[in-house]
């Protein structure tokens, strides 16, 4: 069957994905077909993936995206992967348009010595593995050490430092992974220490992440007085431009620095204008210590300001050290990529060539892989809908790509005979209630499935 409907194809099913179909459900109603693929086998990447498990508030975003999968021209294609399963050539034959929006799960480096010794990791790893993402499943993290060292002050940092403080009690309230539930009922970390490289203004984590670090049930927040003090620089641009926001951000930290401890069983220690220029290993190559050097705030020539290390060093003892200084994306075949940024090379959306500055008709991007990781999970609506109407002015002017077989069948032939496991929504809706059915069991919100075998077995797959 030959479709007459603008046929789009989206390369991931996360947050821009979905924002991006439900924004052509809403310009093309039941004129347009949209197809997601998606390398996992379950639909909503970073939510599933990314946000933090004792974050169940922010998870509800889940049923929009639920309501748009709904709607009667979509189709999920799970445990696909363009380059693997499908290429681009496929995707020409079947589509008029395609848009990328993969996100980004790669890990910056620190770029420092020690950082590959044992017990430095990824914090998007360690994320990864306590939110149950499959290829992480099987990843593991000594806990038993005392004192953890999260670099970054990001709402990633943020939520490592405190999923590693949570109580048995807070823990059985989120949809931890049960393997990651086990280790973290079983650690011996009783200090994490934040390292931000600048100072209490120019943070990037949100309130609300940082207000909860003052409310755990058993572990205290301490921030060294000195540090909590805006530099002049900062306390100027501070006074200028009035950001409520921010100063109510600055005031949160500085109440921090004026507590009292309570006693509680773990502390956590955010410190400012701090970064780790080394990280020391014992004899059998595992981290035993990091030397940190303090910075300073400075104005560029471009009136911006950054810190710059000072001459005064600090050594520390640390067994764990997780690096959370920002998500990075990575190429697939045959797309426009630029490495240094992580992103896919675009203008406003539109996908482009680099060398001649010319776009590639019919292929968009959108979500972290289009603009860099940054934004809460909203953001990515604007950032879709942006790219959704370049590619309706594109169609509207006939600038877009001309399938030789435009059929919902035979995609679906091809997918299925080169991938015989793929997951369609209805099968990650057999899962979903598995899983909040598994929960209901031991008084969790759900338990999660951590592996596509074990998926494939709950639905007589396997």
């Amino acid at each position: 069957m030959v479709s007459k409907s603008l046929r789009v194809a989206i390369i991931g099913a996360g947050p821009a994905g979905f924002y991006c179909a439900g924004q052509l459900f809403k310009e093309y109603s039941d004129s347009v077909e949209v197809d997601m693929f998606d390398r996992l086998p379950v639909p909503f990447g970073l939510v599933r993936f990314g946000v933090a498990p004792d974050h169940l508030k922010i998870k509800s975003v889940t049923k929009l995206y639920e309501r748009i999968a709904n709607k009667p021209g979509f189709r999920l294609w799970g445990n696909v992967e363009f380059g693997k399963h499908i290429d681009l050539e496929d995707l020409r034959a079947n589509y008029h348009c395609i848009v990328f929006a993969y996100g980004a799960q790669g890990s910056r480096s620190l770029s420092i010595p020690g950082e590959n010794l044992q017990g430095s990791h990824a914090a998007t790893d360690f994320v990864a593995w306590y939110n149950g993402h499959p290829d992480y499943s099987k990843y593991t993290f000594d806990l038993s050490v005392d004192t953890a060292v999260v670099v970054g002050i990001g709402n990633v940092a943020i939520d490592v430092a405190r999923i590693l403080c949570l109580t048995k009690e807070e823990l059985l309230q989120s949809d931890i992974a049960d393997h990651a539930l086990d280790a973290l009922l079983q650690s011996g970390v009783r200090e994490v220490v934040l390292l931000g490289r600048r100072g209490p203004a120019q943070a990037a984590f949100t309130n609300p992440e940082i207000k909860e670090l003052g409310d755990l049930q058993d572990a205290d927040i301490h921030v060294v007085d000195k540090e909590a003090k805006l530099d002049i620089l900062s306390r100027q641009d501070l006074d200028l431009n009035g950001d409520k926001m921010l100063v109510r951000k600055v005031e949160i930290i500085q109440d921090f620095a004026e507590r009292k401890y309570n006693n509680k069983s773990k502390v956590i220690r955010m410190r400012f204008l701090t970064s780790p220029v080394e990280i020391f290993g014992n004899g059998s190559g595992k981290v035993s210590g990091m030397r940190l050097v303090k910075n300073e705030i400075y104005r560029t020539d471009q009136g911006a300001l950054k810190a710059r290390p000072k001459d005064v060093y600090e050594d520390i003892s640390v067994g764990l050290v997780l690096r959370s200084v920002g998500y990075l994306g990575s190429a697939v075949p045959d797309i426009p990529f630029d490495n240094e940024s992580g992103m896919i090379c675009n203008s406003q959306g539109r996908i482009l060539n680099p060398e001649t500055q010319e776009f590639l008709t019919g292929m968009y991007t959108c979500g972290w892989i289009k603009r860099g990781p940054t934004g809460v999970i909203g953001t990515n609506k604007e950032d879709s809908i942006e790219s959704v109407n370049c590619l309706i002015e594109d169609v509207k002017s006939g600038k877009m790509l001309k399938p030789s077989d435009p059929s919902i069948v035979r995609i679906e032939e091809l997918v299925r005979s080169r991938q015989p496991d793929v997951f369609t929504f209805m099968d990650w809706k057999q899962i979903d209630n598995m899983e909040i059915d598994k929960g209901s069991l031991v008084g969790r919100p759900r338990v999660k499935f951590t592996s596509t075998s074990s998926m494939l077995k709950a639905l007589g797959r396997n």
